[in-house]
């Protein structure tokens, strides 16, 4: 992680100065530079401060030689400081000690955004690399003393849950098999307490969906519970993550192309994990179960057949006809055993269909909720956090469409409305619970690094997550 400490620009290698549109300054710093001498320069390179412009320039006489200006636009809010944070974290790779007055700016929010940003944006995925790549900047200096200290620790946890679920899912799937992710599971804090179920207990539990989507693999499934429970907490959350270490589709196998990157499909398990890590190191005064069915969906001798018939944890039957809808499966015991525990809330996260994707793109998660008050609660924690989602709706006359002539229901809905008859079936695994299920096919892997943003795995999700937590905390 990026060493964050406060002081003057004077042993800085480079200074990052935020440009409004214009070229308006950003900042009455004294330290930042007089943009009205560099005209010409800014007018050859077309600098005009519109937001996600950079630029280096000179300095000589200055506190440092170099300096970094940064567009910022005309619409300034704590996610663009995030993004541009990011953004001066990527570009200043070869440069030691920075020196930046992104936190400067006349807004609330801008310390811990700055944090969290130049973390993010710094992340490099180098763990199978022979050599990893060259990296200089070790040390960010916020210039200046009035700076809250508090907001930057804590979003430096966050940013060390969001690094967690970025490495778990950009990690091969061979490296990471349920019992090794279990194992880190184990190991996330001392105050969360972890329960994992193993091959023999996940039978014996009546973990049918799990088991169903396991047959065809030849390393075993978890079900792992991780339990955060701080004194004097009277609310309790659950989040639950698809956890499928790698999708072939099992029997409905996948085209090549699309298995690719399905060593992401563990990408709301992931989340979850980093989460519940981010708000045990907050010490946050809420109660927290987060579950994690873990499993890989191959080809094996006895992998599940379309027209088989499962039994989830809560006794529902499920009529499986393609067997690459299996995120569901899994999804319907964490559910069912989330909702036993009878939490305030419970939310899941899963890479779950194509259709959100086709939907809503690759930056936006899609959000189903039966309960209006419980889809407020999140979708204001994912605005705090930064994360976009957008309220799909759950359409009840869709459900006949998973209607089964042999089981309670199908796991798959026909060729339209994917999203939402997915949503559908995993609504008949919470009861009664207030419960928001959080489709990010499309935002859970970045195509392209962009501003704080890596290619590979993006770890969305761990900070709505973590803003939810924090909104039910005492």
């Amino acid at each position: 992680m990026i060493e964050i400490v406060t002081g003057g620009p004077q042993d800085a290698d480079l200074l990052v100065v935020p440009v409004l549109a214009e070229r308006m300054p950003a900042t009455s710093s004294p330290f930042a530079p007089d943009l009205g001498s560099f005209d010409a320069l800014l007018d050859a390179r077309d600098f005009t401060g519109k937001a996600g412009q950079q630029l280096f320039i000179q300095t000589p006489g200055a506190a440092t030689a170099e300096a970094l200006l940064l567009g910022m636009g005309d619409d300034v809010d704590v996610e663009a400081v995030r993004r541009a944070a990011g953004t001066a974290a990527r570009a200043a790779r070869r440069y030691g000690t920075v020196a930046t007055l992104l936190h400067d700016l006349d807004l609330d929010g801008a310390d811990a955004a700055v944090a969290l940003g130049t973390h993010l944006g710094a992340y490099s995925f180098d763990e199978y690399r022979s050599e990893p790549r060259e990296r200089r900047f070790n040390t960010l200096i916020l210039v200046g003393g009035d700076v809250d200290s508090d907001a930057v620790a804590d979003a430096t946890v966050v940013a060390e849950g969001v690094i967690l679920a970025r490495d778990l899912v950009n990690r091969p799937a061979e490296d990471k098999p349920p019992a090794a992710l279990a194992d880190i599971a184990a190991g996330l804090d001392p105050g969360i307490a972890v329960t994992v179920y193993d091959e023999r207990q996940i039978v014996e539990m009546g973990f049918g969906g799990l088991q169903a989507v396991n047959r065809g693999a030849d390393r075993p499934a978890r079900m792992v519970v991780m339990e955060y429970a701080p004194e004097g907490a009277s609310h309790t959350v659950a989040f639950v993550g698809k956890g499928i270490v790698f999708d072939s589709g099992g029997l409905s196998i996948k085209p090549a192309a699309s298995m690719e990157a399905m060593k992401t499909d563990m990408a709301g398990a992931a989340a979850v994990m980093g989460a519940v890590k981010a708000i045990a190191a907050l010490r946050l005064k809420v109660n927290v179960i987060g579950i994690t069915p873990l499993t890989e969906n191959l080809t094996g001798g006895s992998a599940q057949k379309p027209g088989d018939v499962m039994r989830a944890y809560n006794g529902k039957t499920i009529e499986v006809l393609n067997t690459d809808a299996e995120g569901r499966l899994v999804l319907a015991d964490g559910l069912s055993l989330a909702a036993e525990r009878a939490p305030d809330l419970i939310v899941d996260i899963a890479t779950l269909t194509g259709a959100c994707k086709v939907a809503l793109g690759p930056a936006i998660g899609g959000m189903f909720a039966i309960d209006d008050g419980a889809a407020e609660t999140v979708a204001d924690a994912a605005r705090a956090a930064g994360e976009k989602f957008w309220r799909l709706p759950l359409e009840q006359e869709y459900r006949t469409l998973v209607d089964s002539d042999i089981a309670d229901m199908k796991n798959t809905g026909g060729p339209w409305g994917g999203a939402i008859t997915a949503a559908l079936i995993l609504s008949e695994f919470v009861g009664d619970t207030p419960w928001v299920h959080l489709d990010v096919a499309g935002p859970a892997r970045c195509d392209a690094a962009d501003h704080y943003l890596s290619k590979g795995g993006s770890g969305f999700g761990v900070r709505t997550l973590v803003a939810v937590a924090e909104a039910l905390a005492d």
